[in-house]
């Protein structure tokens, strides 16, 4: 492996591996963002001066892998939850997680040097990063946590995503500062797309404030610490806190509890529910609840009516790999292995997805979860909603970073739409979002609350809502057809 010599070979990963430590600061909730055109014009840097597809592989692979660890270092609180039997494996998975992501990148800088250098490397670098970030998103039922468009959420390039959505604003975001790499000595291409691209998001119309319906809505957020969430002589103390919380003073039309806020299998809840309505007035209520049929065991949301009688269920469709289910689980259960969340059975079943649910406020797309974390989730649904609706436990994700950044990923899920959402999780944070990402009202992180607010209006669809990530999923795929194809004339020219 040859590289520049003022790199030297061993101090170019860990420079890139420093490079992708300070990229994941500009997530939340620290929103560093001076170190993105730092870490992103610095990474092209270390590419350029790669000698070949094996080094430049090597430095997408270290850079990914500082990112990575650092961004979702919030994946080792789970393991916390019962230290004596899992916390040994805590900076395994974190180790594990981080450097299979990083093989994303890895593949992206390899793959970029692979086709070709001169003029159009740093292209070819983008546009590659931005195909391995889709690949993240969608492969092996994706995981698009800590994508580049999560770093804008408190800026006016939230105003892209209706538009280019996620993957079209980290485009973009690769295009703005990996030419800042030749500052030096190309100025004008160093700083061009930069100054194209401040221009579009500064052309960005301010939002105006969100129109209310004339609809309210109570989210109650129990504060159910994970490690007692379930324990016999605790559980139904959040179950009580949650009744109480809901029949506070005040005319909701609607009470919304968090993901699995009852401590039983909705088969045998009949008379709770009923005894929950009556304590609460009569509203009523959506609840995340476990349900069983035919031996599977769901992570549901359902809605009673003000006798507590059941009306609609959602089963989650969207599970977490080896959190909620484990590939093969039937097999698997035999030898003792199950989903690390799962409270009944051996593990979750998917539901069908994409159902909407016909609450007192409107249409509702329920998101259990970790399905906010997928846009293409959101677009999958068989009509267009009047809201969005997450009911989440964010216990499992401590106190430092995962919440937030599970909050963001909402905001941009109702961005996206042009849809209002309503958040309620059981720590927090329990949020109501209006359908230009905004925070109209919040609760804090490790508070119990009840939040009361009228439903925003949501917005006309947006082309995003319509088009999806293809537009700039095939742009990217013809700009590397196009590349590729220019590279491979240059060659036999050469020759």
């Amino acid at each position: 492996m040859r590289v520049d010599a003022r790199i030297g070979k061993l101090g170019a990963p860990l420079a890139a591996f420093g490079l992708g430590a300070l990229l994941s600061l500009a997530l939340a909730p620290w929103h560093h963002l001076w170190g993105v055109p730092l870490a992103v014009s610095g990474a092209a840097w270390l590419y350029l001066r790669c000698r070949g597809a094996r080094p430049a592989a090597l430095i997408g692979w270290a850079l990914g892998l500082g990112y990575f660890t650092f961004g979702l270092s919030w994946i080792i609180e789970p393991f916390q939850i019962d230290a004596e039997r899992y916390a040994w494996m805590a900076p395994f998975a974190l180790i594990f997680l981080a450097a299979g992501l990083a093989l994303f990148w890895g593949a992206a800088f390899g793959l970029a040097a692979k086709l070709g250098r001169g003029r159009t490397s740093l292209l070819l670098l983008c546009t590659c990063w931005s195909l391995a970030e889709f690949a993240r998103a969608y492969v092996l039922t994706g995981f698009p946590w800590a994508g580049f468009g999560q770093f804008w959420i408190e800026t006016r390039a939230v105003g892209l995503l209706p538009w280019i959505g996620p993957h079209g604003l980290a485009l973009l975001t690769l295009l703005a500062f990996a030419p800042l790499s030749q500052i030096g000595h190309r100025r004008l291409f160093a700083l061009a797309p930069l100054a194209a691209s401040a221009l579009l998001v500064l052309a960005l119309p301010e939002p105006p404030e969100a129109a209310l319906s004339d609809k309210q809505v109570r989210l109650v957020q129990p504060n159910a610490p994970q490690a007692e969430k379930w324990h016999p002589q605790k559980r139904w103390v959040f179950v009580r806190r949650a009744v109480e919380l809901s029949a506070a003073p005040g005319d909701p039309d609607l009470v919304i509890w968090p993901e699995t806020t009852l401590p039983l299998l909705l088969n045998d809840a009949g008379a709770t529910l009923a005894q929950i309505a009556q304590a609460t007035g009569g509203v009523p209520l959506l609840t995340g609840i476990q349900r069983e049929e035919a031996g599977r065991y769901y992570n549901s949301a359902i809605l009673t009516d003000g006798r507590g009688a059941l009306r609609q269920t959602y089963d989650k469709a969207h599970l977490v790999p080896f959190g909620e289910y484990v590939p093969f689980g039937d097999f698997m259960a035999r030898f003792g292995i199950h989903g690390f969340a799962s409270q009944a059975g051996a593990g979750y079943s998917a539901g069908p997805g994409g159902q909407l649910l016909d609450l007192p406020l409107g249409r509702a797309l329920p998101l259990i979860c970790y399905e906010a974390v997928f846009p293409q989730d959101v677009n999958a649904a068989k009509a267009r909603p009047d809201m969005l609706v997450q009911i989440t436990n964010d216990a499992w994700f401590g106190t430092r970073s995962g919440p937030y950044q599970h909050l963001v990923q909402a905001r941009m899920r109702a961005a996206e739409q042009g849809l209002s959402m309503l958040r309620a999780a059981n720590t927090g944070i329990t949020a109501i979002i209006d359908p230009y990402g905004r925070v109209l009202q919040s609760l804090p992180l490790g508070q119990s609350g009840a939040l009361d607010g009228a439903l925003p209006l949501s917005l006309p669809p947006t082309f995003y809502s319509k088009s999806g990530d293809w537009p700039v999923f095939l742009f990217c795929l013809a700009l590397l057809l196009a590349l590729g194809l220019r590279q491979g004339r240059n060659m036999a020219d050469r020759s």
